[in-house]
């Protein structure tokens, strides 16, 4: 079949082997010193590792590749973690994890206003596809800048959200695929957007539209706009 998948030029690598530690699936491994992809069943065409190689070295193509098995990447992924005798492989700060706010974290006599986030990563480029938290998920997608400029964002915004964060200007790639990816394999709730009154930002909000239009699921929406002074437009 003809679909997207990333290419590898190795004049370019410098191996240094982050996208192969990017790369959940585990398409990509050194061989020699340079990233190969040395499965085309194993890469998702979702592209985790771009953003990680600092020389440019990897891009997309389409071309003819065998297709997507999802079946085999998560047999090859518990095969590894056996043989490493770990939960996670790779960088730690891709490792999936729910966040428990204890009474004593709540209560931090140095915080008057304790951290609502509840999972991690929140990086919309390292979180994965699915994990056990995306379940009956209110989604909060929102712009890197916008907890900045509100003082009561996680209590408005974070609070019984599953939060992924992300900048359309800074970010390499296209954000709709792989939100449309995590919407169409979870059962997400709800979605919102919250986005500076920036043109920038509005790179976010055409993503979140058009993962859910991809998706093909009915998911109540909503956007909210900030201002650089810290107010909501809308």
């Amino acid at each position: 079949m003809i679909r997207k998948i990333i290419q590898i030029d190795e004049d370019q690598c410098n191996g240094c082997g982050l996208c192969s530690q990017a790369c959940h699936e585990g398409a990509i491994a050194m061989v020699d010193g340079k990233a190969k992809l040395m499965r085309d069943d194993y890469c998702d065409g979702l592209g985790d590792c771009l953003p990680a190689c600092p020389t440019g070295a990897i891009t997309f193509v389409e071309r003819e590749a065998l297709p997507y098995n999802e079946a085999a990447v998560k047999a090859n992924q518990a095969a590894k973690q056996k043989q490493a005798g770990t939960h996670h492989l790779g960088c730690p700060g891709t490792r999936t994890l729910n966040l428990k706010r204890e009474k004593q974290q709540i209560d931090d006599k140095f915080s008057q206003n304790p951290s609502r986030l509840s999972q991690w990563p929140i990086q919309l480029k390292l979180v994965p596809i699915t994990a056990p938290f995306f379940k009956n998920a209110k989604l909060l997608i929102a712009a890197d800048c916008t907890a900045f400029c509100r003082g009561d964002f996680h209590e408005r915004f974070i609070r019984n959200h599953i939060t992924l964060i992300g900048c359309p200007k800074l970010d390499m790639g296209d954000y709709s695929e792989k939100i449309t990816a995590i919407l169409q394999n979870n059962d997400i709730k709800s979605v919102t957007v919250v986005r500076m009154d920036v043109p920038c930002c509005g790179g976010l909000e055409y993503a979140v539209k058009t993962a859910l239009q991809e998706s093909k699921k009915f998911i109540p929406w909503q956007v909210v706009t900030i201002s650089t002074d810290g107010n909501i437009l809308d």
